[in-house]
């Protein structure tokens, strides 16, 4: 017979903590049922992104940036933003043998999505940062788009 056990986290009472609030485990998953009675995963709580007010998950960005057909791999995190609080910027690898500008996916973007959600900023890179098991690495990508955000509100 398996014994549940609780999610810990290494090194991290607080935190442990703070994932078990009365007697359930909070994963940080953000889902809807949909009109079926279908779960639909919308994303993680840590990840979200509030711009102005509005609730902004990655994951629907990060589903629309997968449609261009020259995007293989596609990120979005939030940015600070004097104003706003947090902006949308985005980082995507291009596909072998395609090819597209930042300007060319924002405005495939601007054609799937509320304004609110297009990205700001958005880096086409060589290679996206991965742990070991092929996931990319938000936090690494974070201060690269911030640093690239801030750099385009100057220039701007």
């Amino acid at each position: 017979m398996f014994r549940h056990l609780p999610r810990r986290y290494w090194a991290d009472p607080e935190a442990t903590a703070a994932s078990f609030i009365g007697g359930w485990t909070r994963t940080g998953d953000l889902g809807f049922v949909d009109e079926e009675g279908d779960l639909i995963m919308a994303g993680r709580s840590k990840e979200l992104i509030i711009r102005g007010g509005y609730n902004i998950t990655p994951l629907e960005i990060e589903t629309i940036l997968h449609l261009h057909p020259a995007v293989q791999q596609a990120a979005v995190v939030g940015v600070p933003h004097d104003v706003l609080g947090e902006d949308v910027a985005a980082a995507v690898t291009i596909r072998p043998g395609a090819s597209a500008t930042s300007d060319e996916i924002i405005a495939f973007c601007r054609t799937h999505l509320a304004d609110n959600k297009v990205p700001r900023t958005l880096l086409v890179l060589d290679e996206m940062p991965l742990n070991p098991n092929g996931k990319i690495l938000k936090k690494e990508l974070g201060p690269v788009l911030a640093e690239a955000a801030k750099d385009s509100r100057k220039a701007a």
